[in-house]
């Protein structure tokens, strides 16, 4: 029998030593002490409640803090009542006296046992939010995806005309920031107080192209001081003229996204709207001044997390909070789609429209948007444009989209060409010795030729030279100090590759003409270190362009002068809205 040794046994140390009697740790080891249960608070009822009310405050306070969209296909409303069930769970679990057996499984059968319907809620939910992202997944969803943007084919150069220079965006958003803030520096009254909203929004304004924006306050203690008179003022960034003007209004703008409490725009639309998406709002202006936010309707189209779509917007009055949903916008709204939207739609569409299968293996027609975008104005409304390019190259582009930005239309144009880094690189190359930089370029229909628009800029920002460079020839680049310089320059180039007849181009010179009349308007730019004065007569929208280095005297000019002016057209006739060089001027006796 082999030998065994036994604690507490006759002659062992100890006596009757039982480990489980004691904890260790210590060098007197002292016997566990059983754990007393904790006593529940009340009544089961009372429990209940006071649960519920506990929950209930946690998510009046999230909800007010958070604004989650009471939506099942948002992705916060999940994470909403998961923290309600979570904050149920631990009030219940405290108000019960955290009974169990003291082992982990023991407690959570317990916690399961009092908070049965959160356990329920959130095992509902989870199950919800597989099958909705299962029915969203794009490898058996990719025909829906490929579906939510409709592309029709365009031919450019019979469907986009060449239009007029006052229709020309000559700034980018940087160029329009700085112009902004520099004009808010000029106002005494504001600039310590305000600040510039830095999300500008391009729009037609009055047939114009403009960039507009709001003020913010400049701090909480500014906003406490002034929040009573609300944000006195807009900024509208002439998009050709180059001119920044700050806009002020009889009653200060109340609902915006820079105010707090239940002013904020975000918490005003959440209020009031509490089942909505929104994307993210945008200031726009109306035809009368009238400043508004554009908040776009969120929609998921395909399961419940895919196919991220607009349905409508709702319009909130800037100054007085007023908000309705319009399913079809109103025409002077210019931006209802963002876009990253649209061009995330069309990426489903050239990924997709083949099978998801293609993507990957093959990749036949297979196209992506380029990295960049910008905005252009035709027949009033405001279009977004982006260069496509096939996914297995980014060195060239094999056509370009235009699509509305208020209601989605789309149309694809294709052109083989440069993609648009290689312009700006080929426009920055013609003037390397002045270490201009490019803006993204506008696509715009010169003499029948798709052709990319881009304005210089200098180490300050702000434009000095315009240059044009040919989409399908690339290395066919032409600059100028003004932009009609640029398109005679440009026009003589295409004639002498042979891409246009002689008599397409533009003369350098049109005919000099005579008018007279009395100026109703001045306005001024400075454009390539020159000070240009634009004005315009009674009975006239176009306006003359004095340049100062031709005609100094124009610094003098008031309104109301009576004078003589001669000017050179560039077309057939006096554009509407139009701006045409002035070659000098006289005054007329009023006498006479």
């Amino acid at each position: 029998m082999p030998f065994t040794f036994q604690f507490g046994g006759p002659g062992s140390f100890g006596g009757g030593f039982n480990p489980e009697n004691f904890q260790s740790g210590g060098p007197n080891p002292r016997p566990r002490k059983p754990r007393k249960p904790r006593r529940a608070m009340g009544s089961a009822f009372s429990r209940t409640l006071t649960n519920l009310l506990v929950t209930l405050v946690f998510g009046l306070a999230y909800f007010y803090l958070e604004l989650p969209a009471l939506n099942l296909h948002a992705e916060e409303f999940y994470v909403f009542v998961f923290l309600l069930c979570a904050v149920y769970c631990v009030c219940a679990t405290l108000t019960s006296g955290f009974q169990g057996d003291g082992s982990v499984k023991g407690y959570f059968h317990f916690v399961r046992k009092q908070c049965t319907v959160p356990f329920l809620t959130v095992a509902a939910l989870i199950a919800v939010l597989a099958l909705g992202a299962l029915s969203s997944w794009v490898v058996i969803r990719a025909g829906s995806y490929s579906k939510l943007l409709p592309i029709q084919a365009g031919d450019f150069t019979a469907e986009v005309e060449e239009i007029s220079y006052d229709q020309i965006p000559m700034l980018d958003a940087d160029s329009a920031t700085q112009l902004g803030t520099r004009k808010l520096g000029e106002l005494a009254d504001m600039v310590s107080q305000f600040e510039i909203l830095p999300t500008y929004t391009q729009i037609n304004y009055q047939g114009r192209p403009v960039r507009v924006t709001s003020l913010r306050y400049g701090d909480l203690i500014k906003w406490f001081t002034n929040r009573s008179g609300g944000l006195p003022a807009y900024l509208i960034i002439d998009m050709v003229s180059q001119e920044a003007e700050v806009v002020r209004l009889p009653e200060g703008m109340k609902y915006t996204v820079a105010e707090h409490f239940g002013r904020n725009l975000y918490r005003h639309l959440r209020f009031n709207y509490p089942t909505m998406m929104f994307d993210e709002p945008v200031f726009e202006i109306d035809e009368e001044g009238t400043p508004y936010w554009v908040c776009s309707r969120i929609v998921r189209t395909i399961g419940l997390f895919g196919g991220t779509d607009v349905k409508g917007a709702v319009l909130v009055n800037a100054i007085t909070g007023e908000c309705e949903y319009y399913e079809q916008v109103p025409n002077w709204v210019d931006r209802v789609y963002s876009y990253d939207i649209i061009m995330q739609q069309y990426d489903f569409y050239g990924m997709y429209h083949n099978g998801f299968l293609n993507s990957l293996f093959g990749q036949r027609d297979v196209t992506v948007t380029t990295d960049g975008w910008n905005y252009i104005a035709i027949d009033d409304d405001v279009y977004m444009y982006t260069g496509v390019t096939s996914v297995t190259s980014d060195q060239s582009n094999i056509g370009f989209i235009l699509s509305n930005q208020r209601t989605k239309e789309t149309k694809f144009y294709p052109c083989a060409g440069a993609t648009e880094q290689s312009a700006q690189v080929s426009a920055q190359s013609r003037v390397q010795q002045m270490s201009y930089e490019a803006t993204f370029p506008l696509l715009l229909n010169i003499a029948g030729q798709p052709t990319y628009f881009m304005s210089l800029k200098g180490n300050d920002g702000l434009v000095k030279m315009y240059a044009m460079v040919n989409v399908q020839q690339y290395q066919l680049v032409e600059t100028g100090q003004t932009l009609a310089e640029c398109e005679n320059n440009y026009r003589q180039a295409l004639a002498h590759a042979g891409l246009i007849a002689a008599g397409e181009q533009k003369p350098a010179a049109g005919a000099a003409q005579e008018q007279e009349g009395i100026v109703a308007e001045i306005r001024s730019a400075v454009i390539g270190g020159d000070t240009h004065y634009y004005v315009r007569m009674e009975d006239s929208l176009g306006y003359l362009d004095f340049n100062t280095a031709e005609v100094p005297l124009a610094v003098l000019l008031n309104v109301r002068d009576h004078i003589r002016y001669s000017f050179v057209l560039e077309g057939a006739e006096f554009p509407a809205h139009g701006i045409v060089p002035a070659t000098g001027f006289e005054y007329v006796d009023w006498d006479n």
